[in-house]
């Protein structure tokens, strides 16, 4: 088993098709086959042995997709770091992970080189598309390597990631996703989710380090292209779909909302897309409303995780479709349907399935589970217990098997003795037409306990106050839920996946307080 074969497959059944558009340069499957051989048998003969761990740090760049179809043809396996990352990230990663060679970005090679001594663990150190004492030249690797694939077999068990997330607890941790994880991965997105051919373009503009690398596999497997961003910027990205005839994209959240806003976004030709999958970060029933109007009727959404290895629970096209235009609206709440070979439950705090339309948490077992932490054997005991992997997450389940995420156990606020799910308060202030964003937290209150704040971001050119917006509230939510106080800002922190990062946006209420509220 080894899945670089199916690009060398691809290379024969669509040898001219191109597999990677990027910034006008146009990388066909037989020359994404030939790059990924060479890089993987210079890898190989730099010293990397089936199993070693192999890092990089780029922004969105063709290379990234070369060396990941390279390390499955090596056996090696992937660290790959967010661009955003401090330098003490960095470190802390590399540390964790001890790779024994490093690939760094131009925009990143200075950094890295500056940080040689610190990372101990690493060997070799390879610029991409820049020159760096100490560093050896990517191009010049693969002009000396043989261009043969070489054969090297893979068992399932065998580990391909190292998926690192901070999550939201902000420690450091890798979920170990193997080579059986990814293929069940592939499988899912294939047989369910996102079925296309050559023809077809994907363009992704997240970074492709994490959840919207989750698609350039099962993509490229189906003979489709890659039309990659080197990062988001709106009116670029409307403008590609339109010159390059976008059939699907993946988008978070935040990407969704900064798209509809854009002054010219209905100048654009969107017409060529077929689908706009979005994830990672909750959004909004208004928000879908307005974005179906105005980008399509063509989303779909995805819930899933790094311990999942990607999505495994979908709201179709055609179940928007259903919500939107048929009246069932509470649908547009929900994340959808389990779509995987994976098995899903609710249960309750002592691991017993809770009723339909009771709340519990959602708990995971089949091919896409993870095989734990990177050497973190007691979280991944308490992570993964019998069989199934606890998420965290809590959600009900219509009759229907829809599932309806209500919010992570450790975002939940415990108001007066009441249980408030901070999702639920953020839905009903999206209805508002001046809120652009928002997040609601828990915040000391000496009679409460905690109390619920929103942090606001208003639309260009409205207004409103925080009586107006909790007034609101009240037409939505029961009096124990509606916010007690709102403050306005000009924008919310993000992680660097450009999620909104809500722990950061609780520290500010909670600095300096004796008694914290996780």
């Amino acid at each position: 088993m080894n899945q670089g074969r199916f690009i060398t497959r691809n290379a024969q059944y669509w040898p001219d098709q191109p597999a990677i558009i990027f910034s006008e340069k146009v990388t066909t499957f037989r020359e994404l086959d030939e790059r990924s051989s060479r890089l993987a048998n210079a890898l190989l003969a730099l010293g990397a042995k089936k199993g070693d761990r192999i890092a990089v740090q780029a922004w969105n760049r063709p290379e990234l997709i070369e060396l990941e179809c390279a390390l499955y043809k090596a056996g090696l396996v992937k660290v790959a770091l967010n661009a955003r990352l401090s330098q003490a990230e960095v470190i802390d990663t590399i540390s964790n992970a001890e790779p024994v060679i490093m690939l760094a970005g131009a925009a990143h090679v200075a950094s890295i080189a500056s940080l040689k001594s610190s990372l101990g663990p690493v060997s070799r150190f390879i610029a991409i598309g820049a020159e760096q004492e100490g560093f050896l030249d990517y191009e010049d690797l693969l002009r000396a390597a043989a261009a043969e694939s070489p054969d090297v077999e893979m068992a399932e068990e065998d580990l391909a990631v190292l998926h690192y997330t901070s999550g939201s607890t902000g420690k450091l941790k890798a979920a170990m996703q193997t080579v059986g994880n990814r293929m069940a991965s592939l499988r899912k997105v294939v047989m369910s989710r996102m079925r296309v051919g050559p023809g077809d373009v994907l363009a992704l503009a997240g970074p492709i380090t994490h959840a919207s690398g989750m698609f350039i596999q099962p993509f490229l497997f189906q003979g489709g292209t890659i039309l990659l961003h080197e990062r988001f910027e709106p009116e670029a990205f409307l403008a590609s779909i339109e010159k390059h005839k976008v059939t699907v994209c993946f988008a978070v959240p935040t990407m969704i909302n900064m798209l509809v806003a854009h002054p010219r976004v209905r100048d654009f030709d969107l017409s060529s897309l077929k689908q706009i999958s979005y994830g990672s970060a909750p959004m909004a029933p208004s928000r879908i409303r307005e974005a179906w109007e105005i980008l399509g009727p063509v989303l779909s959404q995805g819930y899933g995780a790094g311990e999942t290895t990607g999505g495994l629970v979908a709201l179709s096209t055609e179940d928007h479709r259903l919500a939107i235009e048929s009246g069932r609206e509470e649908l547009l709440s929900s994340c959808g349907r389990i779509f995987s070979e994976s098995e899903l439950q609710l249960v309750d705090d002592d691991g017993n399935k809770v009723a339909c339309g009771e709340v519990g948490e959602i708990v995971i077992r089949g091919p896409e589970v993870f095989a734990g932490y990177w050497r973190e054997p007691e979280l991944s005991a308490a992570t993964v217990k019998n069989g199934w992997l606890h998420t965290g997450d809590l959600a009900r389940m219509d009759d229907r098997g829809y599932l309806y995420i209500v919010d992570r156990k450790k975002d939940m606020i415990i108001s007066g003795g009441f249980n408030v799910y901070p999702t639920e308060v953020e839905q009903a202030m999206y209805r508002h037409p001046a809120v652009y964003e928002v997040c609601v937290v828990g915040v000391p209150d000496p009679v409460w306990g905690e109390a619920i704040k929103a942090v606001v971001v208003l639309r260009d050119g409205h207004a409103a106050n925080e009586e107006e917006m909790i007034a609101h509230c009240r037409q939505y939510l029961a009096d124990f839920k509606k916010p007690r106080s709102v403050d306005f800002v000009g924008e919310l922190p993000k992680n660097a996946n450009g999620k909104l990062s809500r722990k950061d946006v609780k520290e500010r209420y909670w600095s300096g307080q004796a008694r914290r509220v996780a």
